[in-house]
C-alpha cells in the first residue's frame, strides 16, 4: 500500500514540475508543495495554506490584523472551510503560494490535538514513554509542541476537562473547526521551522486489529496512520503544562 502511495504522490510532483515557479525567483520552497501533498494524499488529512508574511523583515503577519498573535501560521483566504485532501487543488495553491505554511484543519476524519510549551510537552514524553505509552506524531516548534490525537468530540473533551481539578491555560486543544501549523512551515513565533519531533508513522495490521477493540476507536484500514486517544494522554499533559511558567500568555505556536 505505501509503495502504490509512493508511486502516486512521484506521478502528482512529476505532473506539477513545470507549474513550480523558479527557485532562482521564490527560493527553493518546494519542500512545503512536497509536504501538503503528502498531507493529502498519504494520509488523508485535509490541508490549506497559512496566510503567511509580509513587509520588508517578513514578520509581520499577510492578514489586516497588524497585532495578529499568530503572525502568517493561520487560515485567512482560503479559509479554514476550504481545506481538501484534493492533490490537484492542494498543488495549485502551493505553486501559486510557494511560501505558504502548511495547515491542517483538525477533528472529523483528520487527527485532533493538544499542544503545551515545548519544555513541559518534552517532559511529559518522557513519563508517557516510561508508561510504554504508544504516541502518534509529534509536531514541535521552538516554542510550542503538539501531540497528534485521534479525533474526539467537543462533549467527550468537555467531559474529560470537567473531571480535572485545574486545566492550565498553558494547555491548548485543536479539535473540530480548528487547525494546526505543520513543517516544515516557518515558525510564528521564536524563529524556526516547525518540525517532526515524531513522525507520522503507519501502523501494522496487528497493531490496528488491538486498536479496532476499542468502543470509541472504529477500524480503520492497516496501514493507516496510529493515533492514540486523547484519555491516554491527557492526565501527563495536564500534570506537564501545570508546572509551565507564563505558557498561556500568548497563543503563539
Amino acid at each position: 500500500m505505501r509503495e502504490i502511495l509512493g508511486r502516486r504522490l512521484q506521478r502528482l510532483r512529476d505532473r506539477f514540475q513545470s507549474l513550480r515557479p523558479d527557485p532562482g525567483r521564490s527560493g527553493d520552497t518546494s519542500t512545503l508543495l512536497d509536504a501538503a501533498l503528502v498531507c493529502a494524499t498519504t494520509w488523508q488529512w485535509p490541508v490549506v495554506p497559512g496566510v503567511g508574511r509580509s513587509g520588508a523583515d517578513g514578520r509581520r503577519c499577510a492578514c489586516p490584523d497588524p497585532d495578529c498573535a499568530v503572525p502568517g501560521a493561520h487560515p485567512f483566504d482560503p479559509g479554514l472551510l476550504a481545506a481538501t485532501t484534493d492533490p490537484r487543488m492542494v498543488a495549485w495553491w502551493w505553486t501559486n503560494r510557494p511560501a505558504a505554511p502548511v495547515l491542517m484543519a483538525t477533528g472529523g476524519t483528520a487527527p485532533c490535538a493538544v499542544s503545551l510549551p515545548a519544555g513541559a510537552a518534552a517532559r511529559a514524553l518522557v513519563r508517557l514513554d516510561a508508561q510504554g505509552m504508544r504516541l502518534g506524531p509529534v509536531v514541535a516548534t521552538p516554542t510550542r509542541w503538539a501531540l497528534l490525537v485521534a479525533p474526539y468530540s467537543l462533549e467527550r473533551l468537555g467531559e474529560l476537562l470537567y473531571a480535572k481539578d485545574h486545566v492550565p491555560s498553558s494547555l491548548r486543544f485543536h479539535g473540530e473547526g480548528g487547525y494546526l501549523l505543520l513543517p516544515p512551515s516557518a515558525a510564528s513565533s521564536g524563529g524556526g521551522q516547525v518540525r517532526w519531533e515524531r513522525e507520522p508513522r503507519a501502523q501494522t495490521a496487528q497493531a490496528q486489529q488491538l486498536r479496532g477493540r476499542s468502543a470509541r476507536s472504529p477500524q480503520a484500514p492497516a496501514g493507516s496512520l496510529w493515533l492514540p486517544e486523547i484519555e491516554a494522554v491527557v492526565d501527563a499533559l495536564v500534570e506537564a503544562s501545570s508546572g509551565a511558567s507564563g505558557g498561556g500568555s500568548r497563543l503563539a505556536y
